[in-house]
């Protein structure tokens, strides 16, 4: 069964809880490669490999057909910071 990219997107926000998530099918719509960005609470404290295991865990079951995923997992304060424009100004 093919994956949507909504469909991801909902599990993640529903189960993470997450503040933001963007899911990008990377497939042509066959529902076989994805990458994924996600902003949570629940990452706060743990290292980048300890929030890919969240992640996967909760898309256990998609995994089994998703040949290609990536993610990239932050917390709101690092997204925040990602998200200011840089000062160049001296």
């Amino acid at each position: 069964m093919p994956y949507s990219a909504s469909y991801i997107k909902e599990k993640l926000i529903k189960e993470l809880p997450a503040s933001h998530v963007m899911v990008e099918d990377q497939s042509d719509g066959c529902g076989a490669k994805f990458f994924v960005l996600i902003v949570s609470d629940k990452f706060a404290g743990k290292p980048l490999v300890l929030r890919h295991r969240l992640v996967h865990e909760i898309l256990k079951e998609e995994l089994k057909e998703i040949h290609a995923f990536s993610q990239k997992t932050l917390t709101p304060e690092q997204w925040e910071k990602s998200q200011s424009p840089i000062n160049t100004s001296s």
